[in-house]
């Protein structure tokens, strides 16, 4: 099932081209990070699905169907920074939250409880750390209890022990089957917790699929040994691979994915009369691939 379906979205604003004939599905349960450079069309894109900005052309569908006003009300939405007020505690700012969202005020308790803030609802808002703030946000997100969340850069801003409670909070929606769709440009991050991502480039789609299909393009086999000049030279006899490189006091060599074969190339390298101290698949990291991808 596919939660979300883009078909050909652009948007254009005068001469700028911010969109440009983007497509591709989000499956339900997933984990979906939106990558790319600030002005890549990330925000742009969340604005049109949530219906804050209307595309130039192009389609999407929620669930195999149009969106309207009641569809949206489904979906949990947090595309800009927390709005709340500041001087009223974490309990009644989501009470006023849950007024406007026409939830119950009944399920202040089991959100407050997801994002780890039960001990502190009846702290005021401007008490609150940036990180704490944001699970607030997200807790008003969750009111009413919606299957899938839109988060515009869910991250941005926050120290490193922010960012690791957002992404341990993302990763606790998703066991529990909501299906999150993030923007971010923090690859990092994005390749912890997502599932699927994709990459844009100047409002254009240039990548988009399963995490690991992205990835997998190639092995990186890691090699080391006290004499790296001589493993050098016995690498050269071995088959198989299609490039080699140093990288720091090791060597990298390349191969088609899954040809990659560690015991034939100890034992090429130990008849040679090399004995191996490092031996390992590296896989391809998300920030790599991405630059990779756009060229930067």
């Amino acid at each position: 099932m596919q939660v979300l379906n883009i078909q050909g979205i652009s948007k254009r604003y005068s001469a700028v081209q911010a969109l440009k004939n983007v497509s591709f599905s989000v499956p339900q349960g997933s984990v979906f990070g939106i990558l790319g450079p600030n002005g890549s069309g990330k925000t742009t894109l969340l604005g049109i699905v949530m219906d804050v900005l209307k595309a130039t052309s192009g389609s999407f569908t929620f669930m195999g169907q149009a969106p309207d006003e009641n569809q949206r009300k489904k979906v949990g939405t947090l595309l800009e920074t927390p709005n709340f007020y500041h001087y009223l505690s974490a309990q009644r700012n989501l009470e006023i939250a849950a007024a406007i969202k026409g939830v119950s005020t009944d399920d202040i308790p089991r959100v407050l409880e997801i994002v780890n803030l039960t001990q502190r609802k009846n702290s005021k808002f401007n008490t609150y750390s940036l990180g704490m703030k944001q699970r607030l946000a997200i807790a008003s997100c969750l009111l009413g209890d919606p299957q899938i969340m839109v988060f515009d850069e869910p991250t941005n801003g926050l120290d490193p022990v922010g960012i690791a409670e957002i992404r341990e909070l993302i990763k606790k929606l998703y066991h529990q089957g909501k299906t999150i769709i993030m923007a971010s440009h923090l690859l990092d991050e994005v390749e912890k917790v997502c599932t699927h991502v994709a990459i844009l480039k100047k409002g254009q789609l240039i990548a988009s699929g399963n995490v690991n299909e992205i990835l997998a393009n190639e092995d990186i086999v890691e090699i080391g040994s006290d004499d790296n000049e001589k493993l050098l030279l016995i690498l050269k006899s071995l088959n198989n691979y299609t490039s080699i490189k140093q990288a720091d006091d090791l060597l990298q060599l390349f191969y088609p994915v899954g040809t990659a074969n560690l015991a034939e190339i100890n034992k090429h390298c130990f008849n040679n009369g090399v004995v191996l101290n490092h031996l390992n698949i590296k896989k391809k990291s998300l920030e790599d691939k991405f630059f990779e991808l756009t060229n930067n």
